[in-house]
């Protein structure tokens, strides 16, 4: 019995490693975390049940089972949350590097348990009091990384000015683990030779102090970025609100203008009416509505949303594309302005890119904007497009460049995060946008 629960001792710290995994992606799970416990657990601890009974049976080191098993434990993982590969293969390998480290660490404990014990070179696990000092570091480790998990590293997964560093982070556990397993001795003799056993000791806290060293530079990078994007953003955000400013001036000075030369525009339109030329008069009433400026002053009371609005407004009306927008709201929110912004200029700034690859005939944004309930906010975006979209599991592609596109996925993240639901459809030659946020 005592045989069996060694191998078993080792296998087991996959339940808290991937307990650890699914930490910061919570809020990405395909199922309830009630339901996936039900069926994940019984079967990660079938796997180490069976697993430890084939290394008892066969006299096979852990390894053997466990190295063909992660792959196909990090599918599952993979297909039970809705981010991308990248994002689950990085988490899952940095949990494996550091219960890797762990590992190493356990093994030096177990040759000092084992020091003073005349045992043979072919014992294969470690000793029970040493296996259960694996899983107690594993099971504190992630108690420690609760809250960092939960938080930090959440942040950073939805995070989207981060994305791209996703795709190089898994190499760095990667790197961790080869080494871990290079220090694994061909000889269980080869640690009591000379001061081996103290050096690997030491060896190990120092490749597991660098690796938490590193994944803490990680988070403060990954803040830091946030932190620089967002005022990015706000930036943006101010020089919008600026030229809604300059664009409210010159509209201001053209109405004045307007006021000043309408007294002469009457009395042009009573010297043709007492000639009696009707088709003059039409021509000049032709001419003088062109030169009235439609530039749409105010769409809302919220000046961030309203400042918004007005540059896509302009946009639109410089590539000749009808803009009409029905907006409801307060001058104060409750939702974070610069979200909401995102999604405001993602939706029209796509609608207007699509919009100007349209027949001219055909071109026209539609965007409407209410509260619902006092706790609900309502968007609905429409616009037309020629040509096809494509979409590739679920995430539809850029059409300026090759891969996925980034505007639809912002506002698919700030929804998320806002708790709110959002749909997109296309049919007919009209993609339409709908999103539902809590205020």
């Amino acid at each position: 019995m005592t045989d069996i629960l060694r191998p078993v001792l080792e296998l087991s710290v996959i339940i808290p490693g991937i307990l650890l995994s699914y930490l910061p992606v919570k809020s990405y799970l395909r199922q309830t975390p009630l339901k996936l416990t039900a069926w994940l657990f019984p079967l990660l601890l079938g796997i180490c049940i069976f697993g430890g009974a084939v290394c008892c049976t066969f006299h096979f080191p852990t390894r053997w089972i466990l190295f063909p098993l992660l792959p196909v434990i990090m599918l599952i993982y993979h297909k039970t949350l809705k981010i991308s590969v990248w994002k689950s293969v990085s988490i899952f390998l940095a949990v494996f590097a550091v219960f890797a480290c762990v590992n190493s660490l356990s093994r030096a404990v177990n040759a000092l348990i084992t020091a003073d014990l005349h045992i043979t070179e072919n014992e294969l696990w470690f000793r029970t009091s040493a296996g259960i000092f694996y899983n107690v570091i594993c099971l504190l480790f992630v108690l420690a990384a609760w809250y960092p998990a939960r938080h930090c590293v959440q942040t950073m997964i939805a995070d989207e000015n981060f994305a791209q560093t996703w795709y190089v982070f898994w190499i760095l556990p990667v790197i961790f683990i080869g080494v871990n397993l290079f220090m694994i001795p061909k000889y269980r003799s080869t640690l009591y030779t000379g001061r081996v056993l103290q050096c690997y000791i030491v060896l190990s806290l120092v490749l597991l102090i660098i690796l938490l060293l590193f994944y803490v530079m990680f988070l403060m990078m990954a803040v830091s970025l946030n932190r620089n994007a967002r005022l990015q953003q706000e930036n943006h955000f101010l020089s919008l609100q600026q030229e809604r400013y300059e664009n409210l001036c010159m509209a201001i000075e053209e109405a004045k203008q307007a006021r000043h030369d309408i007294r002469h525009h009457f009395v042009q339109l009573s010297s043709l009416a007492e000639q009696g030329d009707m088709e003059k008069i039409k021509k000049y009433l032709s001419a003088t509505t062109e030169k009235i400026s439609d530039y749409n002053l105010h769409f809302c009371e919220n000046q961030a949303v309203d400042s918004v609005f007005g540059y896509y407004s302009t946009l639109a009306q410089k590539e000749n594309i009808p803009f009409h927008a029905l907006v409801s709201l307060p001058t104060d929110l409750s939702i974070d302005e610069i979200n909401l912004c995102l999604v405001f200029s993602n939706l029209l700034e796509n609608a207007i890119q699509a919009s100007v690859k349209t027949e001219p005939a055909r071109r026209k944004i539609n965007a409407e904007v209410y509260p619902h309930h006092n706790h609900l906010l309502l968007i609905h975006v429409e616009n037309t497009f020629d040509g096809k979209i494509q979409q590739e599991n679920n995430i539809f592609q850029s059409s300026k460049r090759s891969g996925n596109g980034i505007g639809i996925e912002s506002v698919r993240h700030i929804t998320a995060k806002n708790g709110g639901a959002c749909d997109f459809t296309y049919e007919d030659g009209i993609f339409s946008a709908k999103i539902m946020l809590r205020i």
